[in-house]
């Protein structure tokens, strides 16, 4: 799988993207704790939540906000 990237957008929420730059969710920080909101497309391009490539990671979460340690989990 080809690498994604992160991109804050505030304090608590990330933008990720995939190796094309299309958005494939965001972590939200929730609490004290960041959560993966997945995001999908559909055939007609209407978004998707819970959706799209990383699915299965949809509501994974982490104590720290940890770049490396992110993406490790969401491409395992």
């Amino acid at each position: 799988m080809h690498p994604l990237t992160l991109h804050r957008m505030n304090d608590q929420l990330v933008r990720v993207l995939d190796h094309r730059g299309l958005c494939v969710g965001h972590l939200k920080q929730i609490g004290r704790v960041w959560k993966f909101k997945a995001l999908g497309q559909d055939a007609d391009g209407h978004l998707v939540p819970g959706g799209g490539p990383l699915t299965a990671r949809h509501n994974m979460a982490f104590a720290v906000l940890d770049e490396a340690e992110v993406r490790a989990a969401l491409q395992a």
